[in-house]
């Protein structure tokens, strides 16, 4: 039988960019004995984290910065969905993109934010309008076959929208 310490490293290999609360969660690992032997793991040098958008995701040793960055958005439902959206039909305008998803301007925008600052998007102003693209598509939609947002991931992006149509509407 695996130790705690091998269960986390698996997990994490198996999943990489899982968050801690993930981790925890799906093993049935009490928090002090997720953060002690992630800890351990991580001074071993056998995963690593990345510190994303207010969460901190882990990934086996090695793995390219670009793709945690890209692993850990596509885990969040409505980043995910900005990507999905853009690696169907290319580039997209801004108002476009909102209507399709639904979502507030305000929240786009931060997404957008988001999204940029990790390299996964290129955003551009013509004529006063923003113009999306996605960044390696086809990593992208690799990347996005590999991973889907966890349930705790897609009850926070929904309770978001939720505040932001009752603020707009």
């Amino acid at each position: 039988m695996p130790t705690t310490r091998e269960r986390i490293h698996n997990h994490v290999t198996e999943h990489p960019g899982v968050h801690f609360n993930e981790i925890g969660r799906a093993l049935d690992i009490a928090t002090g004995q997720t953060q002690y032997h992630l800890r351990r793991l991580l001074n071993d040098e056998t995963i690593d984290s990345q510190s994303i958008v207010g969460r901190t995701h882990y990934y086996p040793a090695g793995f390219d910065p670009w793709e945690q960055r890209a692993l850990a958005l596509l885990r969040r439902e409505t980043a995910r969905e900005i990507l999905l959206t853009l690696l169907e039909s290319g580039t997209q305008s801004a108002p476009t993109l909102t209507d399709e998803i639904g979502i507030a301007r305000s929240t786009l925008s931060w997404h957008l934010s988001n999204l940029s600052d990790a390299g996964l998007i290129e955003t551009e102003t013509i004529d006063g309008e923003v113009r999306v693209t996605p960044n390696r598509p086809e990593r992208l939609a690799d990347l996005a076959r590999t991973v889907s947002p966890s349930l705790s991931g897609r009850l926070v992006d929904r309770f978001e929208r939720l505040v932001d149509d009752a603020l707009v509407g």
